[in-house]
């Protein structure tokens, strides 16, 4: 008896199995998601100073931010004065990274000085202001 391939397979329509496609765009989602690194921002907008010296931020970094009327911001929650060098002391024992303060333009200088002293006594070892180039 002979088989007929051509009586079975017209009345078919071929399918493609998408399955294993489906698992690789899983997998590499899954890959960029583990390796993208996020730059945490302050949530507050400061207008800070121009240097012609200004350099690109480093993206694992801790960012304080100062307003113009005084208020110290990490992550979008205000904090005092004598809470940052318990909060930067606890963000350098998970890693060692710089501080990046930045600073409004219109800030005083003494709520400044106050942060960077407190960061510095927090065991940083760079603490930097943050400027727009010119």
């Amino acid at each position: 008896m002979r088989y007929n391939y051509n009586e079975h397979t017209s009345n078919e329509h071929p399918e493609i199995n998408i399955s294993p496609l489906v698992d690789m765009v899983f997998l590499l989602l899954i890959f960029f998601i583990v390796t993208t690194v996020f730059v945490e921002e302050t949530g507050v907008e400061v207008q800070k100073p121009k240097a012609a010296s200004a350099q690109s931020l480093e993206k694992k970094s801790i960012l304080l931010a100062i307003t113009a009327d005084g208020r110290i911001v990490y992550g979008g929650r205000e904090i005092r004065l004598n809470e940052l060098r318990g909060l930067v002391s606890r963000l350098l024992r998970e890693q060692e990274m710089p501080v990046i303060i930045l600073a409004d333009e219109n800030s005083r200088s003494g709520v400044l000085v106050d942060v960077i002293d407190e960061c510095k006594l927090a065991g940083a070892k760079q603490v930097s202001i943050a400027a727009e180039r010119e």
